[in-house]
């Protein structure tokens, strides 16, 4: 499948997809879902490989959450709030939220 083919089957610009292959743009979980349903393969697919629990700068991930976050009614809606937030005001958001948590530990 071409670049040019998955984004139109995700409803998205090629040039997004560039983005996302080269590591220019972050690819959100649920992008990441809808790529794998286009692709007809499981979210974990692309995490093959990946060993335990670290993220792409090899920093342990903190893991003390409870085990169904999303099943959490405001965790679920806190979510979909963030994610109606336009990317580059959510990106701000983010950073906010980590510097907040990383004072109040």
């Amino acid at each position: 499948m071409t670049q040019q083919q998955l984004a139109e089957q995700v409803g998205i610009k090629f040039q997004q997809i560039q983005k996302y292959e080269t590591g220019m743009n972050r690819v959100s979980a649920s992008r990441l879902w809808d790529i794998g349903e286009t692709l007809s393969v499981p979210v974990g697919y692309f995490f093959e490989g990946v060993e335990g629990d670290r993220t792409s700068d090899d920093v342990e991930v903190d893991t003390a959450l409870p085990g169904d976050l999303l099943a959490d009614r405001e965790a679920l809606e806190l979510v979909r709030s963030y994610y109606a937030i336009p990317e580059n005001q959510r990106r701000r958001l983010f950073e906010l939220a980590r510097v907040l948590s990383e004072t109040a530990a």
